[in-house]
C-alpha cells in the first residue's frame, strides 16, 4: 500500500461519527458554551484543564520540568576537551620526531645497497639474489645486446630460459640450481623482476616490468628425462657465457647453441654403456669379497640385464618394469651357480648386479631438494626412487623365491668377507666409479677426476669402518661428505655443475649388500631380519645423500662470497 492510499484511509477514519460511548462524562453538551468546534477532539480527559481557567505560564526559555540533578543557573562549568580523532595505523604517532627517529624506520640515507662480487661463480650470485626480496635485489647490468636498443622481446627471453631449465632438470640437476640458471639467463638480458618456479615436471617463470604493468608468465612441462652429463656441462657453459660481462651472446646465438646441444649425440656408444654396466657390477662384487669367477659372473649378469632393459625401453614399457627385468639376470646367475654346486660366492654375484641398478643419482637429487626447501620436488623424486627400488625388489625376489623352492642354499654370510688386500679394494672402487661415469655419459675430461674422488671415498670408508670399527652409517656419511666437498671444489674450479664430480664417486658407497641380504631373508621367510637389513640399506642411502649435500654446503660456507651484508642476503631462511 502506497503512502497516499494509507493517508486516504486515515482521513476517512477521522471523518467517521463517534459513538456515544466514546464521549466523556466531563464533555460539555453540544450547544453549550465551550463546546468543541469542528476540527477539535470530542473526547477529553478528566485531567484536562477546564476552559476559561487561566493558568500563568512560565516565561523565558527555561524548561517547564526540571530535574534535581540539573545545574543551577549562573554556574559555569568548563567543558571537557573533545577526544582526539581516530587516525590511520600507517600514520606516525604524535610523539614521533623526524630528528630523533627510532632505528626501526628507514634512515634518511636509505637502505645500503647490496652488491655482489663478480669473481665468484654465477651460481652463487644468482642463488644469493633469489633468496633476497625483489625490492632489495641489485639493479641488473645487462651484458647481452641485440640489434635493437630496446632489447629482445620478453616472450623470447622467457622461452629461452624455459628451454635451458628443461635440459637441466631433465638431466638430474637440483631444483635450486635450475632456478639459479633460469634467473641468470633472464638477468643477462635485463629482466630483473623475474621469479622462476621449478617443480618435478613443471617449469614456470613470471616477469613483471613494473608495479603498474601486467606480468608475463610462461611455463613448460618436462616430458622426458635422460642421463647425459656431457649435455648438462654444455648447458652450464652456455649459461656461464650469458652471465659473463666479457662474452656478448645475442639471443639468436644462444638459440643456435642450444639447438646444437640438443642435436649432439651421446659421447659413448651403446656397446660401451653395456660394457660399463658389466665392469661396474664386477667391481662391486670384488668389494664384497668376490674373486675372478665372481667378477666375470656378475659382469655377465649385469650386461644381460642391461640389454633386456634396453629391449623393454624400445617397446615403450615404463622404467619400473625396466628395473624389474634388469634385476633378474644377476640373481638368476647367482642361483644357477648355487644349484650347480660351483664353489663361488653366489651372494657376491647378486650383490654386484644390484650396484648397477640402485638409483643413487635420483636419491641424491631428491634429498638435496628437500634440504634446500623444495619439498614438493623432493617428495616426487623420492617417490620415484621408491618405485625404482620396489621394481628391483620385485625382480630379485621373484628369482630368489624360485631358487629357494628349487633347493638353492644361499648363505648371506658368504658375501660378508672382505679381501685383506686394501690395494685391490681401492682399485675396484676406482674401477666402479670409472664405469659409473661412463654410464652417466660424462665428459672424458671429468672421468679421471671422478675416478680419483671415488677412490678417496672408499679409502675414508675403509679406514673408518674396517680399521677403526666405526658404524657403517657414520663411515658412509663421512666419506660422502668428502665426495661432496671435493666435487664442489672441482666444479667451482671449472665453473661447471657438481654432479659429474660427485654422482659417480658415491658408487662404491651404495648399499648393495644390505639390500640383497634383506631381500634374501624375506625370500627365506625371515621377515624380521629382512626388514632390519632393508632399514639399514635405507639409512646408508640417506647418509650418502645428506653427506654429499653437507660437503657441498661446507665448501660454500668457507668460500668467499663478499662482505657481511652479502652473507646476510644469502641466508636460506625466508621470513625468520
Amino acid at each position: 500500500m502506497s503512502y497516499r492510499e494509507r493517508q486516504a484511509v486515515t482521513d476517512a477514519e477521522d471523518r467517521k461519527p463517534r459513538s456515544d460511548e466514546a464521549r466523556s462524562a466531563f464533555a460539555a453538551p453540544s450547544g453549550a458554551p465551550g463546546a468543541a468546534v469542528d476540527g477539535d477532539m470530542s473526547t477529553t480527559s478528566e485531567f484536562a484543564i477546564p476552559d476559561g481557567l487561566a493558568v500563568p505560564r512560565a516565561t523565558g526559555s527555561e524548561s517547564e520540568t526540571t530535574s534535581e540533578f540539573a545545574l543551577p543557573r549562573g554556574l559555569d562549568v568548563p567543558h571537557a576537551p573533545g577526544a582526539e580523532p581516530e587516525g590511520s595505523a600507517f600514520t606516525p604517532p604524535s610523539t614521533y620526531s623526524a630528528r630523533q627517529a627510532p632505528t626501526a624506520f628507514t634512515p634518511p640515507n636509505g637502505i645500503p645497497k647490496v652488491s655482489l662480487t663478480k669473481d665468484v661463480p654465477w651460481q652463487d650470485r644468482m642463488r644469493t639474489m633469489l633468496r633476497m626480496p625483489v625490492a632489495e635485489r641489485p639493479a641488473p647490468e645487462p651484458v647481452q645486446r641485440s640489434g635493437d636498443e630496446a632489447g629482445p622481446a620478453v616472450p623470447r627471453v622467457l622461452d629461452l630460459t624455459l628451454r635451458i631449465g628443461e635440459l637441466l632438470l631433465a638431466g638430474g640437476e637440483g631444483a635450486e640450481d635450475v632456478e639459479a640458471a633460469m634467473f641468470a639467463v633472464c638477468r643477462s638480458y635485463g629482466l630483473d623482476r623475474c621469479e622462476p618456479n621449478v617443480t618435478f615436471t613443471l617449469l614456470a617463470i613470471s616477469y613483471q616490468p613494473s608495479l603498474v604493468d601486467d606480468p608475463v608468465t610462461a611455463s613448460r612441462t618436462v616430458r622426458r628425462r635422460g642421463t647425459d652429463y656431457t649435455r648438462l656441462a654444455a648447458v652450464y657453459q652456455l649459461v656461464d657465457d650469458l652471465s659473463d660481462d666479457e662474452t656478448a651472446v645475442s639471443l639468436e646465438e644462444a638459440y643456435r647453441r642450444l639447438a646444437e646441444i640438443r642435436r649432439n649425440r651421446h659421447p659413448y656408444p651403446g656397446w660401451a654403456l653395456t660394457g660399463a654396466s658389466g665392469l661396474l657390477a664386477g667391481a662391486a662384487s670384488v668389494l664384497v669379497g668376490g674373486d675372478l669367477i665372481v667378477f666375470v659372473a656378475a659382469a655377465l649378469g649385469a650386461m644381460l640385464g642391461d640389454r633386456l632393459a634396453w629391449l623393454c625401453a624400445g617397446r615403450g614399457l615404463p622404467e619400473f618394469y625396466q628395473f624389474t627385468v634388469a634385476a633378474m639376470p644377476p640373481a638368476a646367475i647367482g642361483v644357477a651357480l648355487t644349484l650347480g654346486h660351483v664353489d663361488v660366492k653366489a651372494s657376491a654375484v647378486i650383490t654386484g648386479g644390484l650396484f648397477a641398478l640402485l638409483p643413487g643419482r635420483a636419491l641424491v637429487a631428491g634429498v638435496q631438494d628437500g634440504l634446500t626447501g623444495f619439498y614438493i620436488t623432493a617428495s616426487a623424486r623420492l617417490l620415484e626412487v621408491l618405485y625404482f627400488f620396489v621394481g628391483i625388489v620385485a625382480g630379485v625376489l621373484t628369482v630368489l623365491y624360485f631358487g629357494v623352492q628349487l633347493g638353492a642354499r644361499l648363505n648371506p654370510d658368504a658375501a660378508l668377507g672382505v679381501s685383506d688386500q686394501p690395494a685391490a679394494l681401492i682399485g675396484a672402487s676406482m674401477l666402479l666409479s670409472l664405469a659409473f661415469a661412463v654410464l652417466l655419459q660424462q665428459e672424458r675430461s671429468t672421468v679421471v677426476w671422478v675416478t680419483l674422488n671415488g677412490g678417496v671415498a672408499w679409502v675414508v670408508y675403509g679406514a673408518m669402518h674396517y680399521a677403526g670399527g666405526i658404524s657403517p652409517v657414520a663411515s658412509t656419511a663421512a666419506a660422502a661428505g668428502l665426495v661432496g666437498l671435493f666435487g664442489q671444489l672441482l666444479s667451482r674450479y671449472r665453473f661447471a655443475s657438481a654432479l659429474p664430480y660427485t654422482t659417480a664417486a658415491i658408487g662404491p658407497l651404495l648399499p648393495g649388500s644390505a639390500t640383497y641380504f634383506g631381500l634374501l631373508a624375506i625370500a627365506q621367510n625371515e621377515i624380521d631380519e629382512g626388514l632390519v637389513s632393508l632399514s639399514k640399506a635405507v639409512a646408508l642411502a640417506m647418509a650418502i645423500a645428506i653427506g654429499v649435500n653437507l660437503g657441498s654446503e661446507i665448501s660454500r660456507m668457507f668460500l668467499r662470497i663478499g662482505s657481511a651484508e652479502k652473507r646476510r642476503a644469502a641466508k636460506r631462511t625466508r621470513g625468520f
